[in-house]
Formats: structure tokens, C-alpha cells, sequence
């Protein structure tokens, strides 16, 4: 199904309901007519990071459901799947091949072994320092293979998630096949997980390492270009990054979109946020919130330095249950580029103030992606937290059937909801975008379809939380209520 420009969903398969069938009832039922697309986030057999340490990509989860499941969903809704192409599970049978026969494995170039990557076998104090990196050191783990001997192998991020060398033939075989393969199962477009890891090169922070990346980037897009299917890669960086992506016509992520948000709300100033909206990419997805919490470090740049830091202790400080704590070893989470917190709570569980910042998501340039807990303006799950002592987990709450039934009877879930059928229903959004600050509190927003003669604009006071929406036909006014 084509990509229309109607909002996302984002879920994984267990979180709406128990499984599949229940996510199809749930989209049917209570949130029909919400979200024209679904993210299912990873929903293959996974040995760890909830579905991000993939085992297979040719089978889905069986608690989760089958690929008719998967199938079904994808005649009502344009699908979104997950491929991690900067590593595989290390309980997969390709790496557990490679332990058990070595240089005899047909998976032995899948991965980036040390003592062929580096000089010596292991990189210079200065190579680790150079090194992108989400560990304090260099980033490996221990292959232990069957004959008793050992090596380092390339492990960014947890030691269930091994690195994958893109280099090789026996890699971009890996790539093509599993990719085709989901192009087969209703795919309109594939999230390439932690993709600027992907390329490693000596004297290079092995982060969006260019030329090599575009390579790495091209590759895939000629793949799926015949089925037309799209491609998303998700990086966490500066924001000219996906700017310079957005230049050559992929789409890319809005992730600076949420900090700047909340900088607005917190301070009433909406200088930052207009100024963003005017350059921003408009083949893009926006969000404000994600499975991994909210992105700090995309904002760089487009807040100083210290408004960063004023926001993100207002978030702390009026952001309902969160602690500085969660993002601590305490809580397994030493990622300083994300703050776990859902979005409502980061601002105070505040129903005036959530449906504006929603409001704000809805009238930016892109195509607005809303994760489940979001759409059902759901607050930090401080029981899952502590049961599971992942930093995360805050913003991954289990809704069972009964559960959903109630939240969306919420006067703030009902808003959101008419706002998301408004944006996905109403052509002006088809049209041209401008943006222009009335004052240091307000700003107003227009979406004009010429073609279609009809327009919509927003009016929104950052400071006391107020906002107009106006939709116009053929020169006649009429206020839209949510």
C-alpha cells in the first residue's frame, strides 16, 4: 500500500492486546479512523532489547501471531517494519553457526571480526576515542567458538545485538534476501534501525561515515525501489544530518521536534520552534515520542546550550514521576541521548497542555507518527519501571483490552482523536506550509490547498496554552472543536 499522509501508529505487537488479532480489534474498535499507518515495531523472533536483537527475519514472533496476521493488517493500513542493519542476534543461527565452526562458517564474514578489522588486532587507545560509542570502551564482545579458542567481535550496543560488517558479499546477500522477504509480507516502508553505525572505517568515528554511508543507503532504496517501497533510516544526531538525507529525496525523522516542543511549552517562547519549522525537511515523520523515550541530543544547535539544559530540568522538574535516576546504571539505562519519561507526563499530566503539543505535531511539515502510549495519553508506568529496573520501561506500559476500553473514553484521548481524524481527513494538509510568529507567545501556522480550495491554520498561545484551529472552503471560515 502506498504511504498516504495520514498519521502513524506506532506499537509493537504485544501492546495494544496480547498479540496480533488484538492489535487488528483494537484498530478496528477503539481507535478506528485514528491512524491511516502502523510502525510494528520488531515483531520477529528476538533474544533481547524488546524485538531489536533479531533471530530471523523470515518468521514472526508465535506469540505474537503469523504472517497472515501481519498480512492482514497491511490491507487497511500502510505498514512500517523494522530491519536492523547494523546488527543480528547473537542467539541467531547465523551467529551461533560462526561459534560452532569458525573461519569454516558460511557466516563468518557476517561479522566484524578485530583481529582482521584493526591493525594488530586491536585498535589504539586513540581509535577507541575516536569511536562513536554508547559503551566506555572499545565496543566488543567475546566470541567463544567450540573449538575453545576466543576473539573480539564488533558490538555496539547490547552483547545479544552483533555488529554486521555491510562490507561483504555474504552480508548484502544477508541484506537483499531478508529484505526482499519483507517487501513479500505488505511492507510500504522499512525503518533501517541504527543506521549511521552501519559503516566502520580506522580513523573515522564509525558514525554516518561518508562517502561509505550513501553507498550504504543506495543499496537498499534499488532494492525496494520496483515493489515501491520506501525507505526510513532512523539516526539519532545533529539535524543537518537529516537535512542532507532529505536533499536527496529519502524521507527522514523529525526527532528534533519533541525537545523543541517542550521547550516551548516550558517557556512560552516559540522563536525556536517557528525558526525549525520554517528549514525543516517536509518528506519527513514527525514525533514526540518514541519506544526509546525522548531524543536530546537532535536538538543541538536549534536550542543553545543552556535552553537544552533548562528544558530538560523543567522536564524533570514538572514532568509527573520522572527522576533523574531512571537514566542512571540504577535502571540498566546509561543512554544519555534519550530521557525516558512518556510525553504526557513530561508535561505534568497536563490535558490542556499534551493536546496542544499534539496539536503542534499535527500542523508541522511531515506525516505525524504517535506512539500507542501517546495516543492514549498514558502516564509513566512507575510499577513496570521498578518491577523491571529498565529506564525505559517507563514508557512502555501494557494496555489490555479492557484497559484501552477505558482510557479512550478520556475527554483528553477524545480530543486527540477528532485532532488525528481532522489531520488525516482534511486536504488542506496536502498543501503548502507557512509559518510565522505573531509574537514572543504566538504562533500562527497556515496549510493551503489551492487545488482543492480549502485551507486550515492554527493560532496557539505557548504561554497560557490556548489555540485556535480555523478551516476554510472556498473562502468560508468555520472553527474546528476537538
Amino acid at each position: 500500500m502506498k504511504i498516504k499522509n495520514q498519521a502513524m501508529l506506532i506499537t509493537y505487537s504485544d501492546s495494544l492486546g496480547n498479540n496480533l488479532k488484538d492489535l487488528k480489534k483494537v484498530l478496528e474498535g477503539p481507535l478506528k479512523d485514528t491512524v491511516g499507518g502502523v510502525h510494528i515495531l520488531p515483531f520477529f523472533p528476538s533474544s533481547g532489547d524488546r524485538g531489536f536483537a533479531p533471530m530471523d527475519y523470515t518468521k514472526v514472533d508465535p506469540s505474537f501471531g503469523d504472517w497472515e496476521d501481519i498480512e492482514a493488517l497491511s490491507k487497511d493500513y500502510y505498514l512500517m517494519f523494522d530491519f536492523m542493519i547494523n546488527h543480528i542476534s547473537a542467539q541467531s543461527p547465523y551467529f551461533l553457526d560462526f561459534l560452532e565452526k569458525k573461519d569454516d562458517s558460511e557466516y563468518a564474514d557476517l561479522f566484524i571480526r578485530y583481529k582482521n578489522f584493526w591493525p594488530n588486532g586491536e585498535p589504539s587507545q586513540e581509535d577507541v576515542d575516536l569511536i562513536y560509542k554508547r559503551k566506555p570502551r572499545a565496543p566488543y564482545r567475546i566470541a567463544e567458538f567450540a573449538d575453545g579458542s576466543t576473539e573480539k567481535v564488533w558490538c555496539t550496543f547490547d552483547e545479544q545485538q552483533i555488529d554486521l560488517d555491510v562490507t561483504t558479499e555474504t552480508t548484502r546477500t544477508f541484506i537483499k534476501e531478508n529484505l526482499e522477504n519483507l517487501a513479500r509480507h505488505g511492507a510500504s516502508i522499512i525503518r533501517l534501525d541504527a543506521f549511521a553505525y552501519a559503516n566502520k572505517k580506522i580513523g573515522t568515528n564509525c558514525f554516518f561515515v561518508e562517502p561509505d554511508i550513501w553507498e550504504m543507503l543506495h543499496f537498499p532504496r534499488k532494492l525496494l525501489a520496483p515493489q515501491g517501497i520506501e525507505i526510513l533510516p532512523e539516526i539519532h544526531e545533529h539535524y543537518t544530518i537529516q537535512q542532507k538525507i532529505a536533499e536527496q529525496d529519502y524521507y527522514v525523522y523529525d526527532f528534533a521536534l519533541p525537545m523543541l516542543v517542550l521547550h516551548a511549552l516550558y517557556s512560552g517562547q516559540v522563536n525556536r520552534l517557528v525558526h525549525w519549522m520554517t528549514i525543516c525537511p517536509r518528506k519527513q515523520f514527525t514525533t514526540l515520542d518514541t519506544h526509546d523515550g525522548i531524543g536530546v541530543v537532535d536538538v543541538k544547535d536549534l536550542l543553545t546550550d543552556k535552553e537544552i539544559e533548562e528544558t530538560r530540568e523543567a522536564l524533570y522538574a514538572q514532568g509527573a514521576n520522572v527522576k533523574k535516576i531512571y537514566s542512571t546504571e540504577a535502571y540498566n539505562n546509561l543512554d544519555i541521548y534519550q530521557i525516558n519519561c512518556t510525553y504526557y507526563s513530561a508535561l505534568g499530566n497536563n490535558d490542556q497542555a499534551y493536546l496542544l503539543a499534539r496539536v503542534l505535531q499535527c500542523f508541522a511539515p511531515g506525516i505525524p507518527q504517535i506512539y500507542y502510549v501517546g495516543l492514549l495519553a498514558g502516564e509513566n508506568d512507575i510499577d513496570l519501571l521498578e518491577s523491571s529496573k529498565e529506564g525505559r520501561n517507563i514508557n512502555r506500559h501494557y494496555y489490555d483490552l479492557e484497559e484501552i476500553e477505558r482510557e479512550v473514553k478520556r475527554p483528553v484521548v477524545q480530543s486527540l482523536f477528532n485532532l488525528l481524524k481532522f489531520r488525516n481527513t482534511s486536504p488542506a494538509f496536502d498543501g503548502e506550509f507557512t509559518v510565522e510568529m505573531r509574537d514572543t507567545h504566538t504562533l500562527h501556522i497556515m496549510w493551503n490547498n489551492q487545488d482543492a480550495g480549502i485551507a486550515t491554520q492554527l493560532t496557539a498561545n505557548l504561554k497560557d496554552k490556548t489555540f485556535d484551529i480555523v478551516e476554510i472552503v472556498e473562502g468560508e471560515s468555520q472553527q474546528i472543536f476537538l
